[in-house]
Protein backbone atom coordinates (compact mmCIF):
# COMPACT_ATOMS: atom_id res chain seq x y z
CA UNK A 1 0.00 0.00 0.00
CA UNK A 2 3.10 2.26 1.01
CA UNK A 3 4.27 2.04 -2.82
CA UNK A 4 0.53 2.39 -4.65
CA UNK A 5 0.46 5.91 -2.58
CA UNK A 6 4.31 7.08 -3.75
CA UNK A 7 2.74 6.04 -7.13
CA UNK A 8 -0.40 7.64 -6.75
CA UNK A 9 1.79 10.99 -5.62
CA UNK A 10 3.84 11.03 -8.38
CA UNK A 11 1.41 9.93 -11.49
CA UNK A 12 0.46 11.71 -13.86
CA UNK A 13 -3.01 10.58 -15.50
CA UNK A 14 -2.71 11.36 -19.51
CA UNK A 15 -4.57 13.94 -20.84
CA UNK A 16 -6.51 11.81 -23.47
CA UNK A 17 -7.59 10.16 -19.98
CA UNK A 18 -8.38 12.95 -18.34
CA UNK A 19 -10.35 14.01 -21.20
CA UNK A 20 -12.29 10.65 -21.66
CA UNK A 21 -13.06 10.60 -17.58
CA UNK A 22 -14.40 14.01 -18.26
CA UNK A 23 -16.82 12.94 -21.05
CA UNK A 24 -17.85 9.51 -19.60
CA UNK A 25 -19.16 11.49 -16.05
CA UNK A 26 -21.17 14.12 -18.12
CA UNK A 27 -22.95 11.27 -20.64
CA UNK A 28 -23.56 9.27 -17.11
CA UNK A 29 -25.10 12.80 -15.72
CA UNK A 30 -26.98 13.21 -18.60
CA UNK A 31 -28.13 9.76 -19.46
CA UNK A 32 -26.88 9.68 -22.85
CA UNK A 33 -27.14 6.01 -23.07
CA UNK A 34 -25.79 5.69 -26.93
CA UNK A 35 -22.51 7.62 -25.83
CA UNK A 36 -22.19 5.61 -23.24
CA UNK A 37 -22.61 2.74 -25.33
CA UNK A 38 -19.72 4.20 -27.79
CA UNK A 39 -17.34 5.34 -24.62
CA UNK A 40 -17.52 1.82 -22.47
CA UNK A 41 -17.20 -0.79 -25.67
CA UNK A 42 -14.87 1.61 -27.68
CA UNK A 43 -12.47 4.33 -26.06
CA UNK A 44 -12.47 2.84 -22.30
CA UNK A 45 -11.28 -0.64 -24.44
CA UNK A 46 -8.69 1.47 -26.30
CA UNK A 47 -7.22 3.69 -23.40
CA UNK A 48 -6.95 -0.05 -21.44
CA UNK A 49 -4.81 -1.52 -24.12
CA UNK A 50 -2.95 1.72 -24.91
CA UNK A 51 -2.25 2.51 -20.75
CA UNK A 52 -3.13 0.26 -18.42
CA UNK A 53 -3.22 -3.33 -20.35
CA UNK A 54 -1.08 -4.63 -17.46
CA UNK A 55 -0.98 -2.09 -14.58
CA UNK A 56 -4.37 -0.46 -12.77
CA UNK A 57 -5.94 2.58 -13.81
CA UNK A 58 -5.58 5.40 -11.66
CA UNK A 59 -6.66 5.13 -8.13
CA UNK A 60 -10.42 6.56 -7.54
CA UNK A 61 -8.88 9.31 -5.24
CA UNK A 62 -6.99 10.61 -7.85
CA UNK A 63 -9.61 11.17 -10.48
CA UNK A 64 -12.20 12.55 -7.83
CA UNK A 65 -10.82 16.18 -8.62
CA UNK A 66 -11.19 15.53 -12.18
CA UNK A 67 -14.68 14.70 -11.94
CA UNK A 68 -15.61 17.31 -8.91
CA UNK A 69 -16.17 14.44 -6.25
CA UNK A 70 -19.51 12.69 -8.21
CA UNK A 71 -20.68 9.98 -5.93
CA UNK A 72 -22.46 8.28 -8.55
CA UNK A 73 -19.48 8.38 -10.98
CA UNK A 74 -16.99 6.86 -8.10
CA UNK A 75 -19.33 4.22 -7.69
CA UNK A 76 -19.39 3.08 -11.57
CA UNK A 77 -15.47 4.33 -11.43
CA UNK A 78 -14.59 1.91 -8.77
CA UNK A 79 -16.51 -1.32 -10.31
CA UNK A 80 -14.17 -0.73 -13.66
CA UNK A 81 -11.08 -0.08 -11.59
CA UNK A 82 -11.67 -3.36 -9.69
CA UNK A 83 -12.66 -5.51 -12.79
CA UNK A 84 -10.03 -4.31 -14.69
CA UNK A 85 -7.83 -5.50 -11.78
CA UNK A 86 -8.82 -8.86 -12.01
CA UNK A 87 -8.93 -8.93 -15.48
CA UNK A 88 -5.75 -7.79 -16.31
CA UNK A 89 -3.03 -7.01 -13.50
CA UNK A 90 -0.31 -9.29 -12.78
CA UNK A 91 -0.88 -11.36 -8.96
CA UNK A 92 -4.56 -10.20 -9.08
CA UNK A 93 -6.40 -8.24 -6.20
CA UNK A 94 -4.84 -8.06 -2.81
CA UNK A 95 -7.05 -9.25 0.21
CA UNK A 96 -7.64 -5.58 0.68
CA UNK A 97 -8.79 -4.59 -2.50
CA UNK A 98 -11.44 -7.85 -2.74
CA UNK A 99 -13.19 -6.64 0.60
CA UNK A 100 -13.10 -2.94 -0.90
CA UNK A 101 -14.77 -3.94 -4.18
CA UNK A 102 -17.20 -6.01 -2.35
CA UNK A 103 -17.76 -2.79 -0.58
CA UNK A 104 -18.45 -0.65 -3.47
CA UNK A 105 -20.97 -3.23 -4.62
CA UNK A 106 -22.77 -2.72 -1.73
CA UNK A 107 -22.88 1.15 -2.53
CA UNK A 108 -24.13 0.61 -6.28
CA UNK A 109 -27.07 -1.74 -5.10
CA UNK A 110 -27.90 0.36 -1.95
CA UNK A 111 -27.78 3.32 -4.14
CA UNK A 112 -30.33 1.55 -6.41
CA UNK A 113 -32.45 -0.56 -3.89
CA UNK A 114 -33.05 1.99 -1.26
CA UNK A 115 -34.29 4.73 -3.29
CA UNK A 116 -38.01 5.60 -2.67
CA UNK A 117 -38.13 6.15 -6.71
CA UNK A 118 -36.12 5.07 -10.15
CA UNK A 119 -32.44 6.43 -9.32
CA UNK A 120 -32.04 8.65 -12.12
CA UNK A 121 -29.02 6.39 -13.87
CA UNK A 122 -29.07 4.61 -17.01
CA UNK A 123 -26.50 2.86 -18.82
CA UNK A 124 -26.00 0.76 -21.69
CA UNK A 125 -27.03 -2.82 -21.30
CA UNK A 126 -23.91 -4.41 -22.30
CA UNK A 127 -22.59 -2.47 -19.05
CA UNK A 128 -25.49 -3.45 -16.99
CA UNK A 129 -25.11 -7.17 -17.65
CA UNK A 130 -21.19 -6.95 -17.44
CA UNK A 131 -21.92 -5.24 -13.60
CA UNK A 132 -23.77 -8.35 -12.32
CA UNK A 133 -21.29 -10.96 -14.19
CA UNK A 134 -18.58 -9.48 -12.65
CA UNK A 135 -20.45 -9.81 -8.92
CA UNK A 136 -20.77 -13.19 -9.67
CA UNK A 137 -17.23 -13.91 -10.64
CA UNK A 138 -15.94 -11.97 -7.81
CA UNK A 139 -17.91 -13.95 -5.74
CA UNK A 140 -16.66 -17.31 -6.67
CA UNK A 141 -12.82 -15.55 -6.85
CA UNK A 142 -12.98 -14.97 -3.67
CA UNK A 143 -14.57 -18.41 -2.43
CA UNK A 144 -11.85 -20.04 -4.07
CA UNK A 145 -9.04 -17.65 -2.43
CA UNK A 146 -10.58 -18.31 0.88
CA UNK A 147 -11.17 -21.89 0.37
CA UNK A 148 -6.81 -22.24 -0.25
CA UNK A 149 -5.98 -21.17 3.54
CA UNK A 150 -2.49 -23.23 3.19
CA UNK A 151 -1.78 -20.41 0.34
CA UNK A 152 -3.07 -17.33 3.09
CA UNK A 153 -1.41 -15.54 5.51
CA UNK A 154 -1.71 -14.52 8.85
CA UNK A 155 -2.97 -11.34 8.26
CA UNK A 156 -5.41 -12.36 5.53
CA UNK A 157 -6.60 -15.01 7.91
CA UNK A 158 -7.47 -12.17 10.63
CA UNK A 159 -9.33 -10.15 7.41
CA UNK A 160 -11.46 -13.26 7.00
CA UNK A 161 -12.51 -13.21 10.27
CA UNK A 162 -12.84 -9.87 10.84
CA UNK A 163 -15.30 -9.62 8.01
CA UNK A 164 -17.11 -12.56 7.81
CA UNK A 165 -20.47 -12.08 6.17
CA UNK A 166 -17.69 -10.38 2.99
CA UNK A 167 -18.82 -11.93 -0.06
CA UNK A 168 -21.12 -14.54 1.26
CA UNK A 169 -23.17 -16.80 -0.42
CA UNK A 170 -26.36 -15.11 1.55
CA UNK A 171 -25.86 -11.97 0.77
CA UNK A 172 -25.14 -12.03 -2.57
CA UNK A 173 -28.24 -14.24 -3.08
CA UNK A 174 -29.76 -11.45 -0.84
CA UNK A 175 -28.51 -8.58 -3.74
CA UNK A 176 -29.92 -10.90 -6.49
CA UNK A 177 -33.19 -11.83 -5.31
CA UNK A 178 -33.91 -7.95 -4.06
CA UNK A 179 -32.78 -6.79 -7.59
CA UNK A 180 -35.46 -9.46 -9.10
CA UNK A 181 -38.12 -8.41 -6.70
CA UNK A 182 -37.27 -4.95 -7.35
CA UNK A 183 -37.88 -5.00 -11.14
CA UNK A 184 -41.00 -6.90 -10.78
CA UNK A 185 -39.41 -8.85 -13.78
CA UNK A 186 -41.11 -12.50 -13.30
CA UNK A 187 -44.61 -10.97 -14.03
CA UNK A 188 -43.39 -8.98 -16.56
CA UNK A 189 -42.05 -11.78 -18.37
CA UNK A 190 -45.29 -13.70 -17.48
CA UNK A 191 -47.29 -11.11 -19.00
CA UNK A 192 -45.01 -10.93 -22.09
CA UNK A 193 -44.80 -14.72 -22.83
CA UNK A 194 -49.16 -14.43 -22.49
CA UNK A 195 -48.55 -11.51 -25.46
CA UNK A 196 -49.58 -8.81 -23.23
CA UNK A 197 -47.74 -5.33 -22.13
CA UNK A 198 -45.12 -6.07 -19.36
CA UNK A 199 -45.49 -2.33 -18.34
CA UNK A 200 -48.62 -2.85 -17.17
CA UNK A 201 -47.62 -5.16 -14.23
CA UNK A 202 -44.09 -3.47 -13.66
CA UNK A 203 -44.59 -1.00 -11.64
CA UNK A 204 -42.61 2.43 -10.71
CA UNK A 205 -39.29 0.51 -10.54
CA UNK A 206 -40.14 -1.92 -13.00
CA UNK A 207 -41.00 0.63 -15.96
CA UNK A 208 -37.16 1.88 -15.65
CA UNK A 209 -34.55 0.33 -18.08
CA UNK A 210 -32.09 0.15 -15.61
CA UNK A 211 -34.12 -1.95 -13.14
CA UNK A 212 -36.03 -4.09 -15.79
CA UNK A 213 -32.61 -5.12 -17.00
CA UNK A 214 -30.80 -5.57 -14.03
CA UNK A 215 -33.61 -7.48 -12.83
CA UNK A 216 -33.10 -9.88 -15.43
CA UNK A 217 -29.51 -10.37 -15.75
CA UNK A 218 -30.06 -11.26 -11.75
CA UNK A 219 -32.07 -13.90 -12.89
CA UNK A 220 -29.49 -15.13 -15.34
CA UNK A 221 -26.71 -14.60 -12.20
CA UNK A 222 -29.15 -16.72 -9.84
CA UNK A 223 -29.33 -19.50 -12.74
CA UNK A 224 -25.35 -19.69 -12.42
CA UNK A 225 -25.11 -19.00 -8.71
CA UNK A 226 -27.28 -22.38 -7.64
CA UNK A 227 -25.23 -23.93 -10.59
CA UNK A 228 -21.97 -23.44 -9.09
CA UNK A 229 -23.66 -24.34 -5.83
CA UNK A 230 -25.05 -27.76 -7.79
CA UNK A 231 -28.35 -27.05 -7.03
CA UNK A 232 -29.12 -27.67 -10.47
CA UNK A 233 -33.53 -28.32 -10.04
CA UNK A 234 -33.24 -24.53 -8.37
CA UNK A 235 -31.34 -23.58 -11.18
CA UNK A 236 -33.64 -24.29 -14.01
CA UNK A 237 -36.38 -23.09 -11.79
CA UNK A 238 -35.44 -19.35 -11.55
CA UNK A 239 -35.90 -19.36 -14.82
CA UNK A 240 -39.59 -20.51 -15.65
CA UNK A 241 -40.78 -17.58 -16.99
CA UNK A 242 -37.99 -17.01 -19.41
CA UNK A 243 -38.86 -19.01 -22.84
CA UNK A 244 -35.82 -19.96 -23.75
CA UNK A 245 -36.68 -21.53 -27.20
CA UNK A 246 -37.80 -18.15 -28.53
CA UNK A 247 -36.11 -15.00 -28.83
CA UNK A 248 -37.31 -12.00 -26.83
CA UNK A 249 -36.41 -8.38 -26.99
CA UNK A 250 -34.87 -8.89 -23.53
CA UNK A 251 -31.63 -10.97 -25.30
CA UNK A 252 -30.26 -8.54 -26.42
CA UNK A 253 -26.88 -8.94 -25.05
CA UNK A 254 -24.55 -12.03 -26.58
CA UNK A 255 -22.68 -13.02 -23.69
CA UNK A 256 -25.42 -12.77 -21.43
CA UNK A 257 -27.54 -15.40 -24.34
CA UNK A 258 -23.94 -17.60 -24.30
CA UNK A 259 -23.96 -18.16 -20.26
CA UNK A 260 -27.55 -18.62 -19.62
CA UNK A 261 -27.68 -21.73 -22.24
CA UNK A 262 -23.66 -23.32 -20.95
CA UNK A 263 -25.59 -22.88 -17.46
CA UNK A 264 -28.99 -24.10 -18.56
CA UNK A 265 -27.37 -26.80 -20.83
CA UNK A 266 -24.73 -28.35 -17.92
CA UNK A 267 -27.81 -28.29 -14.91
CA UNK A 268 -29.68 -30.14 -17.38
CA UNK A 269 -27.29 -32.79 -17.60
CA UNK A 270 -26.40 -33.00 -14.50
CA UNK A 271 -30.21 -33.57 -14.11
CA UNK A 272 -29.76 -36.71 -16.77
CA UNK A 273 -32.20 -34.64 -19.32
CA UNK A 274 -29.90 -35.07 -21.90
CA UNK A 275 -32.34 -33.96 -24.91
CA UNK A 276 -32.69 -31.31 -23.20
CA UNK A 277 -29.12 -30.31 -22.52
CA UNK A 278 -28.48 -31.31 -26.19
CA UNK A 279 -31.17 -28.89 -27.45
CA UNK A 280 -29.79 -25.69 -25.29
CA UNK A 281 -26.30 -26.42 -26.35
CA UNK A 282 -27.28 -27.05 -30.20
CA UNK A 283 -29.37 -24.12 -30.45
CA UNK A 284 -26.67 -21.53 -28.93
CA UNK A 285 -23.89 -23.12 -30.57
CA UNK A 286 -25.70 -22.50 -34.00
CA UNK A 287 -26.27 -19.16 -33.31
CA UNK A 288 -22.46 -18.25 -32.48
CA UNK A 289 -21.72 -19.87 -35.54
CA UNK A 290 -23.89 -17.16 -37.26
CA UNK A 291 -22.97 -14.47 -35.88
CA UNK A 292 -19.46 -15.11 -34.81
CA UNK A 293 -18.05 -12.46 -37.06
CA UNK A 294 -19.65 -9.85 -35.17
CA UNK A 295 -19.56 -11.94 -31.96
CA UNK A 296 -15.62 -12.39 -31.50
CA UNK A 297 -14.93 -8.54 -32.64
CA UNK A 298 -15.42 -7.38 -29.65
CA UNK A 299 -12.84 -5.90 -28.02
CA UNK A 300 -14.06 -6.07 -24.49
CA UNK A 301 -12.74 -9.17 -21.65
CA UNK A 302 -15.88 -10.61 -22.35
CA UNK A 303 -14.87 -12.04 -25.61
CA UNK A 304 -12.45 -14.31 -24.41
CA UNK A 305 -14.99 -15.61 -21.81
CA UNK A 306 -16.85 -16.17 -24.64
CA UNK A 307 -14.74 -17.94 -26.54
CA UNK A 308 -13.95 -20.65 -23.67
CA UNK A 309 -17.34 -20.89 -22.80
CA UNK A 310 -17.77 -22.04 -26.33
CA UNK A 311 -15.21 -24.59 -26.17
CA UNK A 312 -16.64 -25.74 -22.79
CA UNK A 313 -19.92 -26.03 -24.61
CA UNK A 314 -19.03 -28.18 -27.16
CA UNK A 315 -17.10 -30.42 -25.06
CA UNK A 316 -20.17 -30.90 -23.48
CA UNK A 317 -22.36 -31.68 -26.28
CA UNK A 318 -20.00 -34.37 -26.99
CA UNK A 319 -20.18 -36.05 -23.74
CA UNK A 320 -24.03 -35.23 -23.73
CA UNK A 321 -24.26 -37.29 -27.45
CA UNK A 322 -21.93 -39.75 -26.23
CA UNK A 323 -24.26 -41.29 -23.45
CA UNK A 324 -27.29 -40.22 -25.52
CA UNK A 325 -27.08 -40.42 -29.57
CA UNK A 326 -29.28 -38.78 -31.08
CA UNK A 327 -29.82 -36.17 -34.83
CA UNK A 328 -28.49 -32.27 -34.43
CA UNK A 329 -27.29 -29.69 -36.80
CA UNK A 330 -25.27 -30.93 -39.58
CA UNK A 331 -22.99 -27.62 -39.22
CA UNK A 332 -22.54 -27.98 -35.49
CA UNK A 333 -22.35 -31.60 -35.93
CA UNK A 334 -19.77 -31.32 -38.67
CA UNK A 335 -17.75 -29.06 -36.38
CA UNK A 336 -18.07 -31.10 -33.41
CA UNK A 337 -16.25 -34.22 -35.39
CA UNK A 338 -13.97 -31.73 -37.04
CA UNK A 339 -12.69 -30.51 -33.68
CA UNK A 340 -13.45 -32.53 -31.24
CA UNK A 341 -13.60 -35.76 -33.07
CA UNK A 342 -10.55 -37.64 -30.95
CA UNK A 343 -12.85 -37.18 -27.48
CA UNK A 344 -15.93 -38.27 -28.85
CA UNK A 345 -14.35 -41.23 -30.10
CA UNK A 346 -12.37 -42.26 -26.87
CA UNK A 347 -15.62 -41.75 -25.07
CA UNK A 348 -17.34 -43.71 -27.46
CA UNK A 349 -14.88 -46.49 -26.22
CA UNK A 350 -15.60 -45.91 -22.60
CA UNK A 351 -12.54 -44.73 -21.84
CA UNK A 352 -13.48 -42.99 -18.24
CA UNK A 353 -10.11 -40.77 -18.08
CA UNK A 354 -11.45 -39.15 -20.74
CA UNK A 355 -14.82 -38.27 -19.66
CA UNK A 356 -13.10 -37.05 -16.18
CA UNK A 357 -10.83 -34.83 -18.17
CA UNK A 358 -13.75 -33.21 -20.48
CA UNK A 359 -15.56 -32.71 -17.14
CA UNK A 360 -13.31 -31.49 -15.66
CA UNK A 361 -12.43 -28.95 -18.31
CA UNK A 362 -16.21 -28.29 -19.21
CA UNK A 363 -17.57 -27.68 -15.78
CA UNK A 364 -18.08 -24.88 -14.08
CA UNK A 365 -15.22 -23.74 -11.24
CA UNK A 366 -18.34 -24.89 -8.32
CA UNK A 367 -18.32 -23.49 -4.90
CA UNK A 368 -18.89 -24.56 -1.71
CA UNK A 369 -22.17 -22.57 0.26
CA UNK A 370 -20.26 -22.34 3.55
CA UNK A 371 -16.44 -20.96 4.15
CA UNK A 372 -14.21 -22.60 5.27
CA UNK A 373 -12.84 -23.41 9.23
CA UNK A 374 -10.55 -20.55 10.09
CA UNK A 375 -9.68 -22.20 13.43
CA UNK A 376 -8.75 -25.15 11.56
CA UNK A 377 -5.94 -24.88 9.16
CA UNK A 378 -4.11 -28.48 9.65
CA UNK A 379 -6.41 -30.38 8.01
CA UNK A 380 -5.34 -32.95 6.32
CA UNK A 381 -4.55 -32.52 2.39
CA UNK A 382 -4.86 -29.12 2.54
CA UNK A 383 -3.79 -28.29 -0.79
CA UNK A 384 -6.78 -30.30 -1.87
CA UNK A 385 -9.54 -28.56 0.51
CA UNK A 386 -10.87 -26.13 -1.83
CA UNK A 387 -11.40 -29.32 -4.81
CA UNK A 388 -14.20 -30.74 -2.18
CA UNK A 389 -16.97 -28.76 -4.92
CA UNK A 390 -15.65 -29.98 -7.83
CA UNK A 391 -14.51 -33.47 -6.36
CA UNK A 392 -18.44 -34.10 -4.94
CA UNK A 393 -19.73 -33.20 -8.20
CA UNK A 394 -17.26 -35.18 -10.60
CA UNK A 395 -17.89 -38.06 -8.63
CA UNK A 396 -21.75 -37.76 -9.37
CA UNK A 397 -20.64 -37.70 -13.10
CA UNK A 398 -18.54 -40.43 -12.81
CA UNK A 399 -21.30 -42.60 -11.29
CA UNK A 400 -23.37 -42.23 -13.97
CA UNK A 401 -21.25 -42.77 -16.78
CA UNK A 402 -19.86 -46.00 -14.99
CA UNK A 403 -23.32 -47.63 -14.82
CA UNK A 404 -23.94 -46.26 -18.83
CA UNK A 405 -20.68 -47.39 -20.01
CA UNK A 406 -21.69 -50.57 -21.39
CA UNK A 407 -24.73 -48.89 -23.31
CA UNK A 408 -22.55 -47.91 -26.36
CA UNK A 409 -21.44 -51.72 -27.13
CA UNK A 410 -25.09 -52.72 -26.33
CA UNK A 411 -26.30 -50.55 -28.76
CA UNK A 412 -24.31 -51.16 -31.37
CA UNK A 413 -25.03 -55.15 -31.24
CA UNK A 414 -28.68 -54.39 -31.32
CA UNK A 415 -28.46 -52.43 -34.19
CA UNK A 416 -27.22 -55.60 -36.02
CA UNK A 417 -30.50 -57.43 -35.57
CA UNK A 418 -33.97 -57.75 -35.61
CA UNK A 419 -34.49 -60.49 -33.35
CA UNK A 420 -31.24 -62.29 -30.82
CA UNK A 421 -31.32 -64.67 -27.92
CA UNK A 422 -29.62 -63.21 -24.76
CA UNK A 423 -27.45 -66.10 -24.35
CA UNK A 424 -26.13 -64.77 -27.49
CA UNK A 425 -25.62 -61.16 -26.63
CA UNK A 426 -23.96 -62.46 -23.60
CA UNK A 427 -21.03 -64.02 -25.42
CA UNK A 428 -20.67 -60.83 -27.68
CA UNK A 429 -20.38 -58.93 -24.10
CA UNK A 430 -18.17 -61.43 -23.15
CA UNK A 431 -20.52 -62.02 -19.81
CA UNK A 432 -22.04 -64.96 -18.07
CA UNK A 433 -24.75 -63.23 -16.44
CA UNK A 434 -25.89 -59.85 -15.54
CA UNK A 435 -26.85 -59.37 -19.20
CA UNK A 436 -30.56 -58.79 -18.17
CA UNK A 437 -29.41 -56.02 -15.88
CA UNK A 438 -27.75 -53.90 -18.10
CA UNK A 439 -30.90 -54.23 -21.07
CA UNK A 440 -32.93 -53.00 -18.22
CA UNK A 441 -30.63 -50.45 -17.63
CA UNK A 442 -30.44 -49.33 -21.24
CA UNK A 443 -34.75 -49.04 -20.94
CA UNK A 444 -33.80 -46.73 -17.82
CA UNK A 445 -30.77 -44.56 -18.78
CA UNK A 446 -33.03 -44.29 -22.33
CA UNK A 447 -35.91 -42.30 -21.15
CA UNK A 448 -35.60 -39.07 -20.19
CA UNK A 449 -37.91 -36.46 -19.12
CA UNK A 450 -37.90 -33.67 -22.61
CA UNK A 451 -39.18 -30.52 -22.62
CA UNK A 452 -42.53 -29.99 -25.09
CA UNK A 453 -43.98 -26.63 -24.52
CA UNK A 454 -44.56 -24.04 -22.27
CA UNK A 455 -41.60 -21.20 -19.91
CA UNK A 456 -40.79 -23.64 -17.53
CA UNK A 457 -37.61 -25.53 -18.34
CA UNK A 458 -38.50 -28.18 -15.69
CA UNK A 459 -41.70 -29.40 -17.19
CA UNK A 460 -42.01 -31.92 -19.82
CA UNK A 461 -42.87 -35.33 -20.96
CA UNK A 462 -40.65 -38.98 -20.69
CA UNK A 463 -39.82 -40.03 -23.80
CA UNK A 464 -37.46 -42.76 -25.13
CA UNK A 465 -34.11 -40.88 -26.94
CA UNK A 466 -32.82 -44.22 -28.26
CA UNK A 467 -32.69 -45.08 -32.15
CA UNK A 468 -32.95 -48.60 -31.20
CA UNK A 469 -36.01 -49.95 -28.87
CA UNK A 470 -36.44 -53.33 -27.92
CA UNK A 471 -38.57 -55.80 -25.63
CA UNK A 472 -37.70 -58.91 -24.17
CA UNK A 473 -39.99 -62.21 -24.10
CA UNK A 474 -38.62 -65.25 -22.34
CA UNK A 475 -35.05 -65.78 -23.75
CA UNK A 476 -35.04 -63.50 -26.72
CA UNK A 477 -34.43 -59.84 -27.45
CA UNK A 478 -36.77 -58.24 -30.26
CA UNK A 479 -35.27 -54.92 -31.43
CA UNK A 480 -37.20 -52.44 -33.55
CA UNK A 481 -34.77 -49.95 -35.83
CA UNK A 482 -36.61 -46.42 -34.63
CA UNK A 483 -34.09 -44.47 -36.57
CA UNK A 484 -35.35 -41.28 -38.52
CA UNK A 485 -33.57 -41.36 -42.05
CA UNK A 486 -31.26 -37.91 -42.18
CA UNK A 487 -32.59 -35.40 -44.33
CA UNK A 488 -29.73 -34.50 -46.48
CA UNK A 489 -31.51 -31.63 -48.25
CA UNK A 490 -31.22 -29.03 -45.49
CA UNK A 491 -27.55 -29.62 -45.51
CA UNK A 492 -27.15 -29.07 -49.74
CA UNK A 493 -29.93 -25.63 -49.46
CA UNK A 494 -26.88 -24.27 -46.66
CA UNK A 495 -24.05 -25.02 -48.70
CA UNK A 496 -25.79 -23.36 -51.75
CA UNK A 497 -26.85 -20.18 -49.77
CA UNK A 498 -23.36 -20.01 -48.79
CA UNK A 499 -21.70 -20.49 -52.16
CA UNK A 500 -24.28 -17.75 -53.19
CA UNK A 501 -22.92 -15.52 -50.59
CA UNK A 502 -19.30 -16.24 -51.77
CA UNK A 503 -20.07 -15.92 -54.94
CA UNK A 504 -21.77 -12.23 -54.33
CA UNK A 505 -18.48 -11.24 -52.35
CA UNK A 506 -15.57 -12.47 -54.92
CA UNK A 507 -17.95 -10.16 -58.12
CA UNK A 508 -17.79 -7.07 -55.49
CA UNK A 509 -14.01 -7.39 -55.21
CA UNK A 510 -12.57 -4.53 -57.57
CA UNK A 511 -9.38 -5.47 -58.91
Amino acid sequence: MDYERQVAETYKIPEVVRNFLMYLAKAINEGNVYELQSMYENSYVKLTERFYKTTPWPLAKDVASIVHDDETFDILYKELYYRHLYARVSGGPSISERLESYFNYCRLFNLILSASEPVQLELPNQWLWEIIDEFIYQFQNFSHYQSMLYKRTAEEIDQFRQHPKTWNVHSVLNVLHSLVDKSNINRQLEVYTNGGDPDSVAGEFGRHPLYKMLGYFSLVALLRLHSLLGDYYQAIKVLENIELNKKSLYSRVPACQITTYYYVGFSYLMMRRYADAIRSFSNILLYIQRTQRNLFQQRTYQADQMNKQTERMYTLLAICLVLHPQRIDESVLSTLKENYGDKLLRMQRGDLAEFEACFSFACPKFVSPVPPNLENTSIENPANSHKEPFVAQLKVFMDEIKQQLMLPTIRSYLKLYTTMPIAKLSTFLDMKEGVVNYLLCFKHKMKNMVWIKGTSGLEGEFQSGSEVDFYIDKDMIHIADTKVASRYGDFFIRQIHKFDELHRVINSIQI
